[in-house]
């Protein structure tokens, strides 16, 4: 039996598209969470990774990017005193957000001012940043300010952790 060239073309095209997925990316054709996930040993990739975990409200996103030396900062308005809490409590107040919300938007904005310390082991950076927090009721907060961040790693080729959070906001 002889096979026309249209057939035989046909076949081999078969042949050719059978064997591939137009609609899945092949095995090394770059990173499928690239704009997900920063790189952690970057500042930037930080700043990203903090942001997604709170947009995606999500837990396991988020604990790694806190120091276990962590401490929170802020002014209580209502009473004019200076509070803070620890790592414990960063990460209890955080999962109660993420669990009552519907909705997190975080904007990082321009880096006002960044200090490296101890052979790039430490970095202070205060950055402005506006924040949109929509509750399951629909209730909706923005806030806007800047956070002062320190954040710290072991050495130079280790992630950045976030030790210290002064937040400079009036939310």
């Amino acid at each position: 039996m002889t096979h026309s060239p249209l057939q035989c073309a046909i076949f081999v095209s078969l042949f050719v598209l059978g064997a591939c997925n137009p609609f899945a990316p092949g095995l090394g054709e770059g990173d499928a969470f690239g704009d997900l996930l920063g790189d952690p040993e970057t500042v930037p990739g930080f700043f990203t990774n903090f942001r997604n975990a709170y947009e995606l409200r999500d837990m396991s996103l988020y604990e790694p990017l806190i120091d276990s030396s962590f401490v929170f900062q802020y002014t209580d308005f209502d009473l004019g005193i200076e509070r803070e809490w620890s790592f414990s409590q960063e990460l209890e107040s955080t999962r109660r957000l993420f669990e009552r919300t519907a909705v997190v938007q975080l904007q990082w904005n321009h880096i006002i001012s960044q200090s490296e310390f101890d052979a790039g082991l430490r970095t202070r950076i205060v950055r402005s940043f506006n924040l949109t927090i929509v509750l399951d009721d629909g209730e909706v907060f923005r806030g806007d300010g800047n956070v002062n961040f320190v954040l710290v790693r072991v050495d130079t080729t280790d992630v950045w952790k976030l030790q210290f959070w002064r937040d400079e906001s009036e939310l």
